[in-house]
């Protein structure tokens, strides 16, 4: 980001909380170029612009390590604003496995179709064949925040080999592992990987292990998408784990739940012991959550896999007939072992349509399935399910509505657990409100209002944690020769409007945010 133009800056008099999860203390903060030159309770320092921050608190940037953000942050010129008003300073994309680079000729409209919905609308020109160049381009973008990037085997599977169910051939193994390896040369802060989404979710274990052990020498941490998080929540954890541990890699389940109501307050602590008996056994492994108890995904992702082709577009093709029809209404309602069903875990009426692409749809954004459906005259929602996927090449966008809230503050009080947003993308015309509030959402309601977490732990969970999972060196901390990258405000000021009905609002309540000790959300004196 460059050498402030400031000069020294003096914080003076703020509540520290400093990201290690120890209590604040009350002090100064002098910042010199991009660095904190001192935090402690009083610092002299003459010539320097001084910042009253009596009755605030100040803490590390917050550091949001799981975002879909791959596309926008190259080509939303405005990319940057709802971030930095929520207090982010750094923010990660490539995760889930999905991603747009590497990706290959052949095979690329099919990968940046199969990603829209997330990650928004790729042009088909867009060239980032190299993870390298990618990289790159993030760097040339110059947003006002810090942005990186893990590399997906999703995307390198389908960059190697497309979206079929066939396994990689030698040749194409040899490939994708090189495409790994480079993509972490280039400066990936590391895998993930997405067991539920094609074409991963083809994959056999022993194909992810030699996939992954191209990564073992970085060491750098696996974030994974398990297969499922409702009834196959424990053994996809399981999975998810010996995968991890085969490969030789630390683990981070992404975006750790129990979803479907037959679930709730039982599987979220059958899984939870099989982590802590991994990590008792010295295996790496920790979680993130983001702080509401509805997620967002896509429509393909209710599709059982008996009724999936080799490609989006062939499924779509399928649906248009009423004999494929049919077969999505007999599967969508059955149980299939090894895959989470949705639709019958939570039924239609908690399944919301968030995005959609042609117009004559977007009537339906913000509705629930069962109310869509009776909109358009069905009896079924699953006939309308079929009319989106066939119509829509099945990029449309959905919320589900599935989990218990106390699950969710048991994650919260995990000791290995950080907060993320999962913030998608796409193309949306009523996102999830944690693209625009997830952080402050998690302070607002779980520590000031539920008490849930003391907001030192909470500080630590935004800031420290996912720096240190990310290997992203000394950031997440107010401590003499770290970057400058704080936050000042008041946790009674602080919250997020954002709603399910009324997403797109911008946080508010953060006073300053710096980046390298530039301000970047005040106006210079």
């Amino acid at each position: 980001m460059g050498k402030t133009e400031y000069g020294k800056i003096l914080i003076r008099g703020g509540l520290l909380y400093d990201g290690s999860g120890q209590p604040p203390f009350y002090g100064d903060i002098l910042i010199e170029g991009d660095r904190i030159a001192e935090a402690a309770p009083h610092v002299e320092c003459e010539n320097a612009w001084e910042i009253h921050a009596e009755g605030y608190l100040v803490t590390p940037g917050f550091i949001d390590v799981h975002r879909h953000c791959d596309y926008a942050a190259i080509a939303d010129l405005h990319f940057g604003k709802l971030e930095l008003a929520q207090g982010l300073t750094s923010v990660y994309g490539g995760n889930c496995g999905l991603g747009i680079s590497p990706s290959r000729l052949e095979n690329r409209r099919a990968q940046y179709d199969y990603v829209e919905p997330c990650l928004g609308k790729v042009p088909s020109e867009l060239d980032y064949g190299h993870f390298g160049q990618y990289m790159e381009a993030l760097e040339k973008a110059g947003r006002p925040l810090h942005v990186g990037s893990y590399i997906g085997t999703g995307a390198v599977k389908a960059a190697v080999k497309g979206y079929d169910k066939s396994p990689f051939t030698p040749r194409q193994m040899e490939e994708a592992r090189v495409l790994l390896r480079e993509g972490l040369e280039c400066g990936a802060a590391g895998v993930t990987m997405g067991l539920m989404y094609q074409p991963e979710c083809y994959s056999t274990a022993d194909e992810m292990v030699t996939l992954l052990q191209a990564a073992a020498p970085f060491s750098r941490v696996l974030n994974c998408h398990i297969r499922g998080e409702g009834d196959n929540l424990v053994s996809s954890v399981r999975e998810a784990a010996d995968l991890a541990e085969r490969a030789g890699l630390p683990l981070n389940i992404s975006h750790f739940k129990a979803t479907g109501v037959r679930n709730w307050n039982s599987a979220i602590f059958q899984a939870i012991d099989v982590i802590e008996e991994r990590r008792s056994r010295g295996m790496e492994i920790t979680v993130d959550f983001y702080p509401y108890t509805g997620g967002a995904t896509t429509l393909v992702s209710l599709i059982p896999l008996s009724c999936m082709k080799n490609t989006v577009e062939e499924t779509a093709a399928c649906l248009e007939t009423g004999e494929g029809k049919a077969y999505l209404k007999k599967a969508i309602y059955g149980e299939h072992p090894g895959w989470d069903n949705m639709v019958t875990a939570i039924g239609w009426e908690r399944i919301l349509i968030s995005s959609v692409v042609t117009p004559q749809y977007r009537k339906l954004c913000g509705k629930s399935m069962k109310d869509a459906a009776a909109e358009c005259g069905y009896e079924d929602p699953c006939d309308l399910a079929a009319e989106l996927m066939a119509s829509e090449k099945g990029k449309v966008g959905i919320l589900l509505m599935s989990m218990k809230e106390s699950d969710l503050e048991q994650v919260m009080r995990l000791p290995y657990s950080a907060l993320i947003s999962d913030a998608l993308y796409g193309n949306i015309d009523c996102p999830h409100p944690r693209l625009y509030g997830a952080f402050p959402e998690f302070i607002a309601r779980y520590v000031r209002e539920k008490r849930i977490l003391p907001l030192e732990a909470a500080v630590a969970k935004m800031t420290a944690m996912p720096a240190e999972r990310v290997r992203l060196k000394d950031r997440g901390r107010l401590k003499k020769g770290y970057f400058a990258d704080i936050n000042i405000f008041r946790l009674e000021s602080i919250h997020s409007p954002a709603s399910y009905e009324r997403p797109c609002q911008y946080a508010e309540g953060i006073a300053y945010t710096f980046v390298d000790g530039k301000c970047v959300t005040a106006p210079r004196p």
